[in-house]
Formats: C-alpha cells, structure tokens, sequence
C-alpha cells in the first residue's frame, strides 16, 4: 500500500509538473521539449530529488511515448505517398548517412575507442530522433507544409536503415560468426518487407476489418494492434518504432482520421513521458567530463542535418525558406541514439555519457534550430544583399554625374 501511495504521488507531481512547464513554454511559444528533459535531469539518478517508487511505470509509459508519436506520424501519410517518397528521395538517405555518420565514426577512432566504438558512435551521431521532430512539427504547425514529407522521408529512410544497422552493430558487439549475424538481417530486413506489402497490397481491408462507428472500439482496435505489432517487430529485431510507424501507414481514409482525434491527447501525454524519463535516466555527474567533445560533435553534427535538410528539399524544388526549415528541424537526436550507445557500453563503457552529453544537446538544440534556423538565414541573407543593392543603386548616381560634367 506504502508503494502504491508512493507511486501516485509521484506520478500525480510530474503530470502536474508537465502541464504546467507545457503552459509556460505556450505562453512564451517555446517547444516543451528542453523543459520536460530538464525536469527529468532534475529528478533523476543524481539529480535534486531522485524519484523512486514511479521510476518502472514512467519507463513503460516512455516505451508507449515513442509508440504513439510514431503511429501518429504514420497515419499522416498513405502507404503509396511512402513509397513514392522513398524512390524520390533515397540519395537524400545516402547523403545523409554520409554526412552525419562519418563525424561519429571518427571521433570515436580519434579517441582510441576502436572500430566497434565507432560503428557504434557513427550511428548515435547519424539517427534524428523521430520522436521530438514528430512532436516539433505539431508543436509549430508544420504537418501541412510542402518541406514535411522530404523531413518524413528522411526519418522514415533512417529508421528503416535500423532495421539492418541494429542487427549487424549487435553481431559485431556480441562477436557473433557471419552465418548467425546473416540470419538476423534476414529476419529483420523479412518483417519490414512484410508489413509494406501488407500496408500496400491490403491496406484499405486492414482500415476496413478496423473502423468502428464507436469512438470507443475504434480506439481499443487501434492501440492494441500498434501495441502488438510493435512488440513483435521488437522481438523480430526490428524497432518498436518502426513498427508502429508501419501499422500507422496501413490504415487510411477515415479510420486514419479518427484514431488520429482519439489518439492525439493520449499521445501527447506520453510523449513527455517518454521526454521526462530520458531526463531521469541520466545522472548529471556523467556529463562534465565528456561535454567538450559531445558540445564538439554536437555542432560539426547539426550543420551537417541542416546541409542534409537543405540538399534534400533543393531536390525536391522546395522553395528557399523550406529548405531552411527542413535542415533546422532535422537536427534534434533523442530515442534510437540512446538505444544504440545502450548497446555499445559493454563494449566502450564511455560511449554511454558521451552519447548521453551529446543528445542533450542536440533535443534541447533542436527545436530551437527548427525554429530560427530560417529567420536567421534570411537575415543573414538580407544583410548580404544590402551593401550590394546599395552598390546597385549607387552606380547609375555616379556615371550620370560623370556625363554631365
């Protein structure tokens, strides 16, 4: 009974607590985002008042946060609109993973951390964290805009990628042969096609055998084969996450529309669930020592996604401002860098502040660069040209004096 009061009173104060940072960052217009890992950071291992007796059941509602931003994501699109963003934009992936993968990898050579430390380092540095750009895009209002499914693609591209990256980084940190490490891709690499066919081919009959007139129904149908096909993508070694996105992509027309009402409030208040408890994960007293190179790697890795962003949308004919948008909101890491660096420290213990530093940097960055990566590009846009127009102008002043003397 002692545990059980313990429990509410916890949970009772951080809901309370995150409805009340949520108002003071609306009043402000600020992504909650950076508030909600503060508080976490705040009350976590280490922190000012460590939370005990709520710490199992806010790490499933964060398990459930990642689940619910993702299918929300998935219902925004039809299966066809992600296939055909896909063909479009997969040079976008390539360069992608060439720009921000490299930076990881290198720094964990420069470190003597050896080659699995930087497979290892090369993924943290190269995943956007879907989760926070999702909660971004709501937060400004930017689901509807033309530079989205170019940001969409580019996250559905990398998580996809993880579907091959998460087994062959597991054979390599447990030294597993080539034959078994082979077997795992292959499972993997099954499921996923499986549930694109299934989304493709028989989409409009999964959203049929779903739809309910019931508000009710409909919601418990939905959250229950999102559930159960993340957990079995889980169990398959594919991501929960992507799971939940493809489940989201399969079901269209108005059954997309009502799960998307029902289950946007549950989704947001998990969601900084998810946020809070990545805070509380983290013990403060990790990070001083490895700041200097996360801070280091965190800024060579956010221009490199905003030059992403920005060459993907060119690509695609987005106008100027878009293209800004796109590489600002790409910027934020969050879920998979932390699974993959959780991974790794068996095999390099020091990955894990390392990566731990470097995504608070970035989730808090990130929705901050979302957000004025474009006014100040066009700032600084705006302050070049002047002294040019300027120049322009003087010109024709100068030669018509010249001709009346």
């Amino acid at each position: 009974m002692h545990d059980t009061t313990a429990m509410l009173i916890e949970l009772g104060a951080i809901i309370l607590a995150l409805g009340l940072l949520g108002r003071l960052a609306g009043r402000v217009g600020f992504s909650p985002i950076p508030l909600y890992l503060l508080a976490g950071l705040a009350f976590g291992h280490g922190g000012i008042l460590p939370l005990q007796a709520s710490e199992e059941f806010v790490a499933t509602g964060a398990e459930i946060g990642v689940i619910l931003l993702l299918l929300l994501l998935g219902l925004e699109y039809s299966a066809s609109e992600l296939v055909t963003n896909l063909k479009t934009q997969y040079p976008s992936g390539a360069v992608d993973f060439v720009l921000n993968a490299v930076p990881g990898a290198a720094m964990a050579l420069l470190l003597g951390w050896g080659p699995v430390a930087a497979v290892a380092l090369a993924g943290v540095t190269w995943i956007s964290s879907s989760g926070v750009i999702a909660k971004v895009l709501g937060d400004l209002r930017r689901l509807g805009n033309r530079e989205t499914p170019v940001i969409l693609s580019i996250l559905v591209l990398e998580d996809l990628s993880m579907a091959v990256y998460l087994p062959i980084l597991t054979a390599l940190l447990a030294g597993v042969s080539l034959a078994g490490g082979t077997v795992t891709l292959l499972i993997a690499l099954g499921t996923v096609g499986a549930v694109l066919y299934l989304a493709l081919r028989h989409g409009r009959l999964i959203s049929r055998a779903v739809s309910s007139e019931n508000a009710e129904m409909l919601l418990l149908v939905v959250l229950g084969l999102t559930l159960l096909v993340a957990g079995i993508a889980q169990e398959l070694q594919v991501s929960a996450a992507v799971g939940a996105f493809l489940v989201g992509i399969a079901l269209s027309g108005e059954v997309a529309e009502g799960a998307s009402n029902l289950l946007t409030p549950l989704r947001d208040l998990f969601a900084a669930v998810f946020f809070v408890f990545f805070g509380l994960s983290t013990d403060p007293a990790d990070i001083p020592p490895v700041l200097l190179p996360a801070l280091a790697l965190a800024v060579v890795t956010a221009f490199t996604k905003i030059a992403t962003g920005y060459w993907a949308a060119r690509r695609a004919e987005i106008s100027v401002k878009g293209r800004w948008r796109a590489g600002g909101t790409l910027v934020a890491r969050g879920e998979f860098s932390i699974v993959i660096a959780g991974l790794a420290v068996g095999v390099e213990p020091r990955i894990g502040p390392l990566a731990t530093a470097y995504v608070l940097i970035l989730v808090v960055l990130g929705p901050l660069t979302a957000r004025w990566t474009e006014p100040l590009a066009r700032r600084v846009t705006r302050t070049r040209q002047e002294p040019l127009e300027a120049a322009v102008v003087a010109e024709p002043v100068e030669a018509t004096a010249h001709a009346n003397r």
